[in-house]
């Protein structure tokens, strides 16, 4: 435990504490020093790729949907990272930014969004790149485990450590992600509908089971809930917008404001607004953790920079539109509403300001929607660093399923803060190992994208 706490503080503890105006201070934790630096470098590398060549990340997205039987389509590949994407870090991730950050925080997860735009192409380029065949699931596999293979290690016969070690870390983040899932479904649905934890958690993993212990059901499960549950938020949150339009003025405005403001400076605040929107939105978007990689990778497509592409979108349409959602919802409720409230409470109860009970019910329901695709979505990514780890098996792809399921249905009885911690743990881990292979390797994406740009994109009119 000891051990294990050292490497908490080390990864997410404030490492370096820089003095600010007013008394306050910017604490700069490991991975915040490693994801804003390499945002901003593969930002410069590509060119301002995340404004530059948006158009043709869409362009990609409406062209690249088409089912294929030598593996995933780049948007299928797409909907599997949002479906991790779109989870927690858009419902509670953006609550608790609010509530320690204020509304300054969504500032700086709009920028974490630009910035991890960049570095969610390289990584996802890569994967293409260093895909191979997948024999148990058919198509391919892939994901930083295997391009840190091709750096540390090329013989095919032999493992890597450092690509041993990320594939470990991935598959102890997804278990602890997966006991938070369940239990924030168990939580809200015994707020909403007064269900005990059991009965909840029990009909969660039951679901979760039929899918998962199928060999291929994710994806073809993915395909419709994703798309149908983001579509449903989107619009429920454009419908308070409009109702609420006279407002909006003043919530961009005291956004703005608290981002950079004298009255956040003068209190001693403006480090808290700064990190906690910086936190969570590296959190919410992955864009360097090394997850995204893993659907990137399985998809069929015939040039790897398209799936950079398509994946540079994905981390857009993750904060810059289901984050920025969420916080609307909050923003536009009276502040008498929701002090001291926070996590779920806190985003039930703007619900219910805005839609009376049937609020409270969505919510609900929503969360549960994004909680079961984040751990369908989890459950795809693990398949490649299993069979890295372990092996062409299914015995090995078994276990670690039931495994999942376990702390799924164990997750959603009870709130145990080291398995919690663990996920941090695992992510951050991730993250520091994915980098160590993203900075060497990148050359070969921008190669790749140069390709693309002079060959593949049509001629500007």
């Amino acid at each position: 435990m000891a051990l294990f706490q050292a490497i908490y503080t080390l990864l997410w503890g404030d490492l370096v504490t820089i003095p600010l105006p007013g008394g306050s201070s910017l604490g700069l934790s490991l991975l915040v020093m490693i994801l804003v630096p390499a945002g901003l470098y593969f930002t410069l590398r590509t060119r301002f790729l995340p404004f530059r060549l948006f158009p043709e990340m869409v362009r990609v997205t409406l062209s690249n949907n088409k089912k294929t039987e030598h593996g995933l389509s780049g948007v299928q590949a797409l909907i599997v990272s949002t479906a991790c994407r779109v989870g927690m870090g858009n419902l509670v991730g953006v609550v608790a930014a609010i509530s320690a950050g204020g509304a300054g925080a969504v500032f700086w997860m709009w920028i974490m969004a630009l910035l991890g735009s960049s570095t969610a192409f390289i990584e996802a380029t890569l994967a293409q790149i260093y895909k191979e065949k997948d024999p148990l699931y058919g198509g391919y596999r892939g994901g930083p485990a295997y391009y840190l293979h091709a750096l540390f290690h090329p013989q095919k016969h032999r493992r890597s450590v450092v690509a041993s070690l990320f594939a470990l870390s991935g598959l102890i983040c997804w278990c602890g992600i997966s006991q938070v899932t369940s239990n924030s479904i168990s939580a809200s649905f015994e707020n909403a509908f007064h269900i005990p934890p059991l009965y909840s958690t029990i009909a969660l993993v039951l679901v979760a089971a039929v899918i998962v212990l199928r060999k291929n059901a994710t994806v073809r499960v993915l395909d419709i809930m994703v798309p149908v549950m983001a579509a449903c938020y989107f619009f429920i949150t454009v419908f308070i917008i409009v109702k609420n339009a006279p407002l909006l003025p003043g919530v961009f405005g005291r956004i703005f404001a608290e981002a950079f403001g004298l009255r956040q400076v003068a209190g001693g605040g403006i480090g808290a607004v700064i990190m906690n929107g910086t936190k969570r939105g590296l959190f919410s978007n992955e864009a360097g953790s090394g997850s995204a990689p893993c659907a990137a990778a399985a998809s069929h497509i015939d040039h790897p920079a398209k799936a950079g592409l398509l994946q540079a979108l994905g981390v857009f349409i993750d904060t810059l539109v289901l984050c920025s959602c969420s916080a609307m919802i909050m923003l536009l409720t009276p502040a008498e509403l929701t002090n001291g409230l926070q996590g779920m409470d806190l985003l039930q109860t703007a619900m219910h300001y805005h839609l009376g009970e049937f609020g409270v019910v969505f919510i609900a329901v929503i969360l549960w929607l994004f909680s079961l695709s984040t751990f369908l979505g989890i459950l795809f990514y693990a398949r490649s660093n299993v069979a890295y780890l372990f092996g062409d098996r299914w015995g090995a792809q078994l276990a670690y399923k039931i495994l999942a399921l376990v702390m799924l249905f164990v997750g959603g009885l009870a709130a145990y803060q080291f398995v919690w911690d663990l996920g941090d743990v695992g992510v951050g881990l991730m993250t520091v190992f994915n980098m160590i292979a993203l900075f060497p390797l990148a050359p070969k994406a921008l190669a790749s994208l140069r390709d693309y740009e002079e060959n593949c994109m049509p001629p500007k009119s």
